[in-house]
């Protein structure tokens, strides 16, 4: 079913991996690397400093929304294509059914490495920590009654959690795989457990 298969393809623009780059670059693509984690944090920041500058609620809002959705545009888009090899995207069929589609690079035999050790700390660092603290805001801004607010933490949590889970489902594979992966690392953590008690006793 291709609404749940990650298909293991050749992204477009794969050529441009060549075997003439060095065998392990630190930061190969610098001004990716860059906004991948300049509009998310700059919402962050904006979100957490511009009651100190402005008092206006609208402009605030609007420009955590635009920084927001750029960042949601450029990640999908652009910097998971280049700095670890994967993409998500959604297409129609003839028959009008949507199709979600994850994809990872398939390396070439010629290539030891596709990926850059740092740029894939940098992607996935800012990828799981950024929707974090948006889902710590909305509970702050729900336990605090910053109603106002509450909207647009929302749109942080949902934009950038979309991000998140594409990518996981490209890392990891289908729904099922995410449920064998997780039945599997209970069922070693459980075995572990009992054979600890065992030793103990």
């Amino acid at each position: 079913d291709s609404n749940d298969d990650t298909e293991d393809v050749s992204l477009f623009d794969a050529e441009e991996e060549t075997t003439n780059r060095p065998k392990k670059p630190k930061i190969r693509h610098p001004v990716a690397s860059f906004f991948h984690l300049f509009f998310r944090v700059s919402a962050i920041i904006v979100y957490l400093l511009c009651e100190l500058f402005s008092s206006s609620f609208i402009a605030c809002m609007v420009t955590i929304i635009l920084l927001l959705s750029c960042d949601f545009w450029a990640v999908k888009n652009v910097t998971g294509r280049l700095m670890v090899g994967l993409r998500w995207w959604n297409h129609i069929d003839e028959d009008g059914k949507s199709h979600w589609v994850f994809e990872s690079r398939k390396a070439s035999p010629q290539e030891t490495r596709t990926v850059s050790e740092a740029e894939s700390r940098i992607f996935w660092l800012g990828l799981v920590a950024c929707p974090v603290l948006w889902v710590i805001f909305a509970f702050s801004a729900l336990f605090s009654f910053r109603v106002k607010w509450l909207a647009v933490v929302i749109m942080g949590v949902v934009l950038q959690g979309a991000n998140l889970y594409g990518y996981i489902r490209c890392k990891v594979g289908s729904r099922k795989n995410l449920t064998s992966m997780a039945t599997s690392y209970l069922g070693k953590q459980f075995l572990r457990q009992t054979t600890g008690d065992d030793q103990t006793s």
